[in-house]
């Protein structure tokens, strides 16, 4: 999948968040949307999932073949993870893992019993996720939106509330699962996408 964006901008009332902005977001490849707290990296992001239009300007998304996706089927192609999207919390982890997968396809051989492996939470396995930690939540976030069988990954601010492991934990999850998709996240920490080698900072845009 890629992702053309022509003079693209986005405004709330008289306030411009980004503009003039052309990008070409390549199939296959890793981009990292880096800004301090508060410059426009999660708007950039909600725009790219088609979750926002812009306010200026032309966003486009093709297929591998080049052609336009239909603006109804776009969903099918992303998977998108952040820190301001809700769990169902009265659910418990087994009920949420297979809630989810009936919504979205899971990459070849990934089922909700093999995604409670790579959570490595057994402790948690009946537990309603209501009663979890943040980390616990954005393990389970991040574990379902890279794990999904979509050729497009979005991930805004992936380490917040994850400790040292969990942020081990989720950079191997990166390199088991998304190497042939497209992958743009959003973070003020380049660390937490060291291993996207085109960066954009949205400060350049305003």
């Amino acid at each position: 999948m890629q992702i053309q964006l022509e003079n693209a901008g986005k405004r709330f009332r008289f306030d411009w968040i980004f503009k003039k902005l052309d990008y070409q977001f390549q199939s296959k490849q890793r981009y990292a949307i880096l800004g301090p707290n508060g410059s426009g990296k999660s708007t950039l992001l909600k725009v790219l999932s088609g979750h926002l239009t812009p306010s200026k300007g032309k966003i486009a998304f093709l297929d591998a073949a080049g052609t336009p996706v239909a603006p109804e089927k776009q969903f099918q192609n992303i998977s998108y993870a952040a820190p301001y999207i809700e769990l169902i919390e009265e659910f418990t982890i087994e009920e949420a893992l297979r809630f989810h997968t009936r919504l979205q396809p899971m990459q070849e051989g990934i089922n909700p019993e093999y995604l409670l492996e790579i959570l490595a939470l057994p402790r948690a396995r009946g537990k309603e996720i209501r009663f979890f930690s943040s980390g616990m939540k954005q393990r389970l976030k991040l574990a379902m939106a890279i794990c999904a069988n979509t050729p497009l990954l979005l991930l805004d601010e992936p380490a917040t509330n994850l400790d040292v492991q969990g942020i081990e934990w989720y950079k191997n999850l990166i390199a088991q699962y998304a190497a042939d998709r497209l992958v743009v996240i959003a973070s003020n920490d380049p660390h937490d996408a060291e291993f996207c080698p085109q960066h954009i900072h949205i400060t350049d845009y305003k």
